[in-house]
């Protein structure tokens, strides 16, 4: 598996609340403990490399602290990676504050230079040879400026190019073989849709356009829907509580490639991988749902 894309660190501050602060109407929360864990297309190669796939990641960060960690926390997860460092901006932090719930959210995050990017491409170029599937993970950060050329070299190359799409402007995910939106994703660039055969009609006409093999929708608590050359399959969602659902399209993704790669077909993987959604979001914040989790229940 290779994966390119936005990476980032998600940072967890834990604590306990038992008063309001005398200075403005908000929670005084006393600090427990903190975790890390990894974020963005970085914890799309942790769950491809969760599931027993040889997963090399590809990105770009920031030559600071945050950074650093990430760093480790790739290596411990025995991904091979490729972290371009750019000193002149930070690496992307998503800090979120809890008390027994999420009471806040703090992002620190700048897009990449050029020049870095440009470097990217051609590690891109000679990881491709290594690896059977391409996950581009999408954040909307700015380190796929050139994921129209990936996609082309990488289905010049013989390889499934699988895309986990951001903003409103598809054009340059045309040629890609799986795009797997979820409802707000897809919503942005087809509009909203009254019946599901209008859906059908939207995502059909769509996937003729940008010449995609097949859609695949994720939809919350009402499961997944794929589109491909045939009838639309639906399957339902794995019924469990949602605890959590960050991260969610990163696990369905990372599952999906990692059963194409393995040998399974398109609405087997899918299957696989709405399992692994819904063990997923029963668990907090970024997650890696393992092997022994998908397969033992």
């Amino acid at each position: 598996m290779l994966v390119v894309g936005d990476v980032m660190l998600d940072r967890y501050w834990f604590g306990d609340v038992s008063r309001i602060s005398p200075e403005a109407p908000v929670p005084v929360v006393r600090f427990r403990n903190q975790e890390e864990r990894l974020g963005g297309a970085a914890n799309v190669a942790n769950n491809c490399a969760g599931l027993g796939a040889r997963t090399q990641l590809l990105s770009v960060t920031g030559a600071d602290e945050a950074g650093d960690r990430i760093a480790q926390l790739v290596e411990a997860a025995g991904i091979k990676a490729s972290l371009h460092r750019d000193a002149r901006i930070p690496t992307t932090v998503k800090l979120r504050i809890l008390s027994k719930q999420q009471l806040l959210r703090i992002d620190f995050e700048t897009a990449p230079n050029s020049e870095v990017l440009a470097s990217k491409l051609a590690d891109f170029k000679s990881a491709l040879p290594g690896c059977n599937v391409v996950i581009l993970s999408d954040y909307g950060k700015g380190g796929l400026a050139h994921i129209s050329k990936m996609i082309g070299l990488a289905r010049a190359a013989g390889k499934r190019v699988l895309v986990d799409p951001k903003g409103n402007d598809w054009s340059r995910y045309k040629g890609a073989q799986v795009v797997t939106p979820n409802r707000k994703e897809l919503t942005d660039v087809v509009g909203e849709w009254a019946t599901e055969a209008d859906l059908e009609r939207r995502v059909q006409r769509l996937r003729a356009k940008l010449g995609l093999e097949a859609l695949l929708l994720t939809r919350g608590h009402e499961g997944m829907s794929l589109y491909s050359g045939g009838k639309p399959v639906h399957v339902r969602a794995v019924a469990r509580e949602v605890f959590d659902v960050s991260g969610a399209g990163d696990t369905v993704i990372a599952t999906l490639g990692t059963m194409l790669g393995s040998g399974l077909q398109l609405e087997q993987a899918m299957r696989v991988a709405n399992r692994a959604g819904g063990i997923k979001v029963a668990k907090l914040g970024t997650a890696v749902v393992t092997r022994r989790e998908l397969f033992s229940r």
